[in-house]
């Protein structure tokens, strides 16, 4: 087993590039299957303005999220830096247009493993995260306009808000805890193992954690109603309904397995709950939140080589 780590090793930097490979094909098949369907149709008064803030709040929305992470992880009693956590994440979000929608995730797990934190606590960061992004979206869809099946998003947003009470949540982390202290034990002898760390446990409820991750969702909500004011003008009456759907069409996409980035499960929720209308402005609206995730990616890379060469 030792003799193959060198090469291992050797592999890494390669497996890097493939890697970053696969991310970029996926990202550039993304933005010209929406940029072909934008400039295919004929478009009259297209507002640049409202384009632009449509772009600048989505990306507003990707930092904020990544802020929002590092808020999970200090609510799990592992404080980071807010310009670490904003960066980390731009740069592993672009990975979940790869198949198998995970990618992003593993990213964040193994940056967080490098400052030393547990392999449980990253992971239950990363799980936390989508868990409180799908109760926001629930609670937004249902304060702007509740839909027929009320009954069914209150209990899903009820048994999601419950499952993350510490109460839930501390006999998770005990028994990573134990996993992670059995697997010790089985790579070290009993008389060479290291010092075990402390049982990890949370003692509030994450309402901090989750109020960004609402925040996160209305900055969303927001750009996507720019993008439909970039092509047509709106009434006060048409944006709670605009909201909610946006809101339940973002969450499918979110939660539907085997779906990169929530491409396709988006465009056709929205689609169909909008019942046919503003399919321009769906099909705008990927193409400027894949370019935010695109060029915040970029602009977080640049920063880490600033900062690395500085140190």
């Amino acid at each position: 087993m030792k003799s193959h780590l060198p090469r291992v090793a050797q592999l890494k930097p390669y497996l890097r590039w493939l890697v970053w490979g696969g991310v970029s094909f996926f990202l550039v098949k993304t933005l010209h299957t929406h940029w072909q369907t934008v400039v295919n149709t004929e478009i009259s008064g297209f507002n640049w303005g409202y384009a632009i803030l449509a772009f600048l709040v989505t990306l507003l929305a990707h930092c904020w999220t990544g802020w929002v992470w590092g808020l999970i992880l200090r609510y799990l009693n592992y404080p980071v830096s807010g310009v670490w956590s904003i960066r980390v994440y731009l740069q592993t979000n672009i990975a979940k247009y790869v198949p198998g929608n995970v990618w992003h995730f593993y990213g964040r797990v193994r940056a967080a493993q490098q400052l030393d934190i547990p392999l449980p606590v990253a992971t239950l960061s990363v799980l936390l995260e989508p868990l409180l992004m799908l109760a926001a979206a629930l609670l937004l869809a249902l304060f702007t306009y509740p839909q027929a099946n009320l009954s069914l998003q209150l209990l899903i947003l009820g048994v999601v808000l419950l499952g993350v009470h510490p109460v839930c949540l501390n006999p998770l982390l005990h028994w990573a805890g134990k996993l992670k202290g059995r697997k010790n034990l089985a790579q070290h002898p009993p008389e060479n193992s290291p010092p075990q760390p402390e049982s990890i446990s949370v003692k509030y409820y994450p309402l901090m954690p989750f109020l960004g991750e609402c925040c996160f969702l209305w900055l969303r909500g927001s750009g996507f109603l720019l993008t439909v004011l970039a092509l047509q003008p709106l009434t006060w009456e048409q944006i709670p309904p605009l909201v909610s759907t946006f809101s339940l069409a973002w969450l499918l996409g979110l939660v539907v397995p085997g779906s990169p980035g929530g491409i396709g499960v988006f465009e056709t929720t929205a689609i169909a709950l909008l019942q046919g209308n503003f399919f321009l402005s769906i099909a705008l609206y990927r193409l400027i939140s894949t370019l935010a995730e695109a060029i915040g990616a970029f602009l977080a890379t640049v920063n880490a080589k600033s900062r690395t060469q500085h140190d």
